[in-house]
């Protein structure tokens, strides 16, 4: 056990829960508002967003399907400094896998990734029919999940974990980067475990061995979310100049996950073609 996890046990994780995704009415005084956006995606066709926040609990969420019917959910949570990306995978049952497959993969949320949360709330759509394009490209991210997150406890974590991965209880993953930022916020270190992986575990792209540990990689991108305010100028009668704010800029982002599964069974989606 690495030292920065040193003293502390992992309380086995809870059986899969089926829960409704951010279930229930939102608190009184909370302003929750959402879009739904058109998008282009990279092969050509239209998909579509659905973009949410909640001022109450100052967080941003972003839904939509991949091309493969995976659902992706994406949640910001502004309060606590943490990202949420979870994946309900189709499963390929001819192949012996079940219905669905869900992985979660939690992460930090630094300052300037994406607009605050009462911003969000009051976006408007002048056309709702047009298919939006992002205006700025934010490369691709390629992380190492090197840590398992306890479903049971992670609520401290973030208010979001409980309902959003209910149905990835034994897929949820961090980075030890990340977790020590958590950890120095006052998160405490028994919501982690460290996922020892020796070198020659292989890809699970080029393994050939179904039942055998190896490192998968998953892939998406939130082709379009607001990153940034725009501010612009304005003089009052006597020539004092003033900002206000005029509209967002959009944003692409790619990520790409590689993580540990104790078998090749359940990463089928990272196959050599």
């Amino acid at each position: 056990m690495p030292g920065w996890l040193r003293g502390h046990r992992r309380p086995p994780l809870l059986l899969l829960l089926a829960a409704a995704w951010l279930a229930g009415a939102p608190p009184a005084g909370a302003l929750v508002a959402g879009l739904r956006v058109r998008v282009r995606l990279p092969d050509g066709q239209i998909g579509e967003e659905t973009l949410e926040a909640d001022t109450d609990t100052d967080s941003i969420s972003i839904e939509f399907k991949k091309s493969d019917g995976s659902l992706i959910t994406f949640i910001a949570d502004l309060r606590k400094d943490v990202k949420i990306i979870r994946s309900l995978i189709l499963g390929e049952m001819e192949r012996g896998q079940t219905q669905f497959q869900g992985l979660c993969f939690i992460t930090r949320l630094h300052k300037n990734e994406i607009i605050p949360s009462d911003s969000m709330a009051k976006l408007r759509q002048k056309n709702p029919r047009a298919v939006r394009v992002a205006e700025e490209q934010r490369g691709l991210e390629h992380l190492y999940m090197d840590v398992a997150v306890n479903y049971s406890r992670a609520s401290q974590l973030s208010i979001h974990v409980h309902n959003v991965c209910a149905e990835a209880t034994d897929g949820i993953y961090a980075r030890e980067s990340d977790v020590k930022h958590w950890m120095n916020s006052g998160v405490d270190a028994s919501i982690f475990e460290a996922i020892h992986v020796s070198e020659d575990v292989p890809r699970c792209r080029t393994s050939r061995e179904w039942w055998k540990g190896c490192i998968c990689r998953y892939s998406l991108c939130v082709e379009w979310y607001p990153c940034f305010l725009k501010y612009c100028r304005t003089k009052d009668a006597t020539g004092k100049t003033s900002t206000y704010k005029c509209g967002i800029k959009s944003c692409q982002k790619c990520s790409q996950f590689d993580f540990y599964v104790p078998q090749k069974q359940l990463c089928l989606w990272d196959e050599d073609t």
